[in-house]
């Protein structure tokens, strides 16, 4: 079940959590085994061995919803070390020291023979905190919170460096693989999912790599437009890994169905949008653009043809 985005609901009928800036995680865990899938899907179980440790958590058969996380020196959630996990299949023993996951519970969707999806959020709840899914450090079940100010709560985010809120109903039904206005999302950063439709090469100190990405999202129609393109926020490590995703792709011709300005196309690079990525930005421009975006990283666990071109505000 996804979130859409919007300011923060206040009432009696609303529930809160924090937003955890990691990737989504459904988990399933019976008879000593983990499986653990990404929002799209796919089966990452072998990348975060970790979450073997909700084995030694119930006896019961679960499927769990939640986000995986990891966090930095200050103990809040770092996307951008999460990147040096998101891609590698089987992690060595010291990758899995140096940069170690959480899993953040937040649903219940199966227990035992019952499918919980069809209860209110309520009693989703209540009987996911019952379970007591907490092994330190690794698996944790966070608190939500009612009868607050959902504002004040985006206040508490903001000094604590956490990504922003989320806003439940507490009868919400859980809806998998819908899009509902019961639960609305509300960052403290602006930040937007994007394809990579090309690339073109670096100058002075980027001689020879990669300068920036052109990126794209799609429109209602199914076409890919072009919204910008994004220079900065790469580490040396992602412009290497990115040119060697990029060079297998490559196509003779754009892949954006809007213009690309004349001084891009020039010198691009075209590739089949087959990459996610997301990127911070400032806002969108009046000509449906992104304002000096930085790049955060890939999104492996996201199909290209979600990335949609938000309507105007």
């Amino acid at each position: 079940m996804l979130a859409v985005s919007g300011d923060v609901p206040e009432g009696e009928d609303w529930a809160y959590e924090w937003k955890w800036d990691g990737v989504r995680a459904i988990v399933g865990v019976g008879g000593g085994k983990v499986r653990i899938h990404s929002r799209n899907l796919r089966e990452i179980t072998a990348t975060y061995p970790e979450l073997h440790a909700l084995t030694s958590l119930t006896r019961a058969s679960l499927l769990l919803d939640g986000e995986i996380v990891t966090l930095d020196e200050h103990g809040r959630p770092s996307f951008g070390r999460l990147q040096s996990r998101m891609h590698v299949h089987v992690p060595s023993a010291r990758l899995l020291r140096k940069v170690p996951v959480h899993y953040y519970v937040f649903d219940l969707l199966v227990m035992g023979s019952e499918n919980t999806c069809g209860l209110p959020y309520r009693v989703r709840r209540e009987r996911l905190t019952a379970l007591g899914l907490t092994a330190s450090p690794t698996v944790h079940t966070p608190e939500h919170y009612t009868h607050v100010s959902g504002a004040e709560l985006l206040g508490v985010a903001a000094q604590h460096g956490l990504e922003g809120v989320v806003a439940k109903r507490l009868d919400s039904i859980y809806r998998p693989g819908m899009r509902s206005r019961s639960w609305v999302k509300t960052p403290l950063r602006a930040t937007q999912e994007v394809v990579v439709g090309g690339w073109v090469s670096g100058e002075g100190r980027r001689s020879g790599t990669l300068g920036a990405l052109l990126l794209g999202a799609y429109t209602a129609d199914g076409s890919l437009c072009y919204v910008g393109h994004v220079g900065t926020g790469f580490t040396e490590a992602a412009l290497a890994d990115l040119l060697a995703r990029l060079r297998p792709l490559a196509r003779p011709s754009s892949p954006f169905a809007t213009p690309v300005p004349r001084d891009r196309a020039r010198h691009a690079h075209w590739v089949e949008p087959a990459l996610v990525g997301e990127v911070e930005h400032r806002q969108w421009t009046t000509d449906r653009r992104l304002r000096h975006p930085s790049w955060r990283g890939l999104r492996p666990d996201r199909d290209p043809h979600e990335i949609t071109v938000p309507p105007p505000a």
